[in-house]
């Protein structure tokens, strides 16, 4: 999705870039935790208290905006605008997990797990109940992985506007 809401991977990656080091947006480095595994990054997750979703939301769509060329501003803001009502909307009581990706290569190694339990220590650190993330409904893998780590998957979007279809999971967290 950042691929695709950027304009191209080139430009994704040097939003992210930026997105990284500016506070305040929903790949901050100050919401960012990474796993490494044998020296090197194999693991990525940003995650936030749902309530701060839409001002980070806005800020990563300014800094989207500010590396695009104008022309491509109104496909932008329509991904935005339709990929915000296109996964089910989380709890407000909840530590939102707005991205979670593993390195192929470092698949099936605790990684993904170690921060799934990264997110519940932040859930619990924030007064939190539970941990809210989504992904689309195709991706069986995570699928998987989330319901081994004990996320129940409770609302489901069909495909739309051109967006693939969702199933958003949360798990409550332990006290």
């Amino acid at each position: 999705m950042y691929t695709r809401f950027s304009g191209g991977r080139d430009r994704a990656l040097a939003t992210l870039e930026r997105a990284f080091s500016e506070s305040g947006n929903v790949a901050s480095g100050d919401v960012t935790w990474v796993v490494e595994l044998d020296g090197r990054p194999a693991a990525a997750m940003a995650g936030f208290p749902v309530v701060q979703a839409p001002v980070r939301s806005r800020a990563y769509l300014g800094l989207t905006l500010r590396g695009a060329p104008f022309w491509q501003w109104p496909a932008t803001l329509r991904l935005y605008w339709v990929g915000g009502r296109a996964s089910p909307k989380p709890r407000e009581d909840s530590f939102y997990i707005d991205a979670l990706a593993t390195d192929p290569a470092f698949r099936r190694r605790g990684a993904a797990f170690a921060l799934l339990e990264e997110a519940e220590r932040q859930a619990r650190e924030h007064g939190l109940n539970t941990v809210a993330l989504d992904t689309t409904m195709n991706n069986e893998g995570a699928r998987a992985l989330y319901a081994a780590a004990g996320y129940d998957e409770v609302a489901y979007r069909p495909s739309a506007h051109g967006l693939p279809g969702f199933v958003a999971l949360v798990k409550p967290v332990a006290r």
